[in-house]
């Protein structure tokens, strides 16, 4: 299936955890990271994640592979929009998959207080 990654990047031995691999809280980070640029395609609000469910890791990155994030959209509500990724890394020409999530954002206001993701009278949008 040839589809664009959200976010694509090569994580470095900083990233690594106690075991040389790459630490499950920076992939978490890009995950949510991708989930935002997704969220962000549907309201010109800032969003801000409210959830993210379990997090199983598959298999682990290792330094110096090449890690896709993919997003979609799998619904739109008032104010929020949830998001499903899937994150990829490239070991030697094959895919692994290493975990997928599903995130929730909320577009809020600059008071942080939630707001419609599309705006009731478009002509008043900001």
């Amino acid at each position: 299936m040839d589809r664009e990654p959200t976010i694509r990047t090569v994580l470095l031995p900083k990233d690594t955890n106690g075991n040389g691999t790459i630490f499950g809280g920076v992939i978490l980070s890009h995950i949510d990271l991708a989930g935002g640029v997704e969220a962000k395609k549907h309201t010109y609000h800032r969003v801000v994640t409210v959830s993210m469910n379990e997090v199983v890791f598959k298999h682990p990155v290792l330094v110096g592979e090449l890690v896709s994030f993919y997003t979609s959209t799998t619904r739109i509500g008032r104010t929020s929009v949830t998001v499903h990724v899937d994150v990829e890394s490239d070991r030697g020409g094959q895919r692994v998959p290493v975990t997928q999530a599903d995130l929730t954002y909320v577009a809020i206001d600059d008071t942080g207080r939630p707001v419609p993701i599309k705006p009731e009278n478009p002509s008043n949008a900001v």
